[in-house]
Formats: C-alpha cells, sequence, structure tokens
C-alpha cells in the first residue's frame, strides 16, 4: 500500500467533498428529511449506486447474525468504484490498498460502545429495542462514519475518480 496515499494531508476539496458524502448517508439513514434506508441502501445512494444488492445486508445480512451491513456495503461501495469491470481479472491494486485500509481504520473510527465485535445484533441489543431511538441513532452515527470512511479511501486509493455526491432533492 502507497505510504504516500495511506498518510498524506488531505486537500480542503477533498475533506469537503468526504463531509458531503457523510452527510448524505446520514441523513439517508436517519429517515427524518427523507423516508429511511437501511445501511447498506444509503451507503450506495451515497455513492450514486443501484441498490438492489445493498438490500440483502440489511441488519447484518437479515437475520442480525452477520456483520455489520454498512461496514459491508462500504467495502461492497469500494469493489464497485474500484474493481475491475473484467470477471476474469485480478483485483486491481486500488481496490486493494482501499480495502486493505479502510479494514485497519473500521476499530479505529467506528464505535462499537459496548460489543464485543460488528455483528449487527451485537452492536443493537446494547440499545434495547431495535425500533427505539437510541439504537436509531448509533446505526445512523455508524451509516455516517462508515461513508465517511469509504469516501476518504476513494481519495487516498482512487485517484481521478469523480462521483458525484448528487443532492438529496436530487433522488427519485
Amino acid at each position: 500500500m502507497s505510504e504516500a496515499a495511506k498518510g498524506r494531508e488531505l486537500s480542503d476539496r477533498e475533506k469537503a467533498w468526504i463531509a458531503k458524502a457523510r452527510a448524505k448517508a446520514e441523513i439517508l439513514y436517519e429517515g427524518v428529511v427523507t423516508p429511511h434506508r437501511s445501511c447498506g441502501i444509503a451507503l450506495a445512494e451515497t455513492f450514486n449506486l443501484a441498490t438492489p444488492a445493498y438490500q440483502s445486508l440489511r441488519r447484518g445480512g437479515i437475520t442480525g447474525d452477520g456483520y455489520c451491513g454498512a461496514i459491508r456495503a462500504g467495502e461492497q461501495v469500494l469493489g464497485e468504484l474500484l474493481g475491475d469491470p473484467d470477471p476474469t481479472a485480478p483485483v486491481t491494486e486500488s481496490l486493494r490498498n482501499a480495502v486493505t485500509w479502510f479494514k485497519t481504520q473500521v476499530p479505529a473510527r467506528v464505535d462499537r460502545r459496548q460489543s464485543p465485535d460488528y455483528i449487527c445484533n451485537n452492536l443493537t441489543r446494547q440499545h434495547g429495542d431495535f425500533g427505539g431511538p437510541e439504537r436509531a441513532a448509533h446505526c445512523t452515527s455508524i451509516a455516517a462514519e462508515v461513508a465517511d470512511l469509504t469516501a476518504e479511501a476513494l481519495v487516498r486509493f482512487g485517484p481521478g475518480l469523480a462521483v458525484d455526491i448528487k443532492p438529496i432533492e436530487d433522488l427519485s
């Protein structure tokens, strides 16, 4: 992994783009300004990607027994945007570097609170009722942080990649 890409100071423009991605994912997941999206769908929509495959990430793979859907969605977004479209091609260097960096950042930046791991049921159980405001706020925070991490990975490891973070009102 390129040390220069991994540790370089981000420009103000890059920081603003990352903040825009974070804010959009937060709004989409929170469900106050626009109808609520699941964590995976909020991440896909943030980066203008088709959402059907991301629905399977809802609630940790539907059952809650799987890894956090937001974190898995972040990895999937990186794959869609940095992966080689040739299904027989090897993993691109930019994707390998982005996912490696992303995975090192998750434990440092995504707050598990009292959960022993990033399994959805463990992350959410500590907040009582799944439909309650405390759990919703925690998952909103996770979705926003993962969008931030995903955007930063794209900036650091996808040079020249241009993804327009569309305003919420442009969503259909």
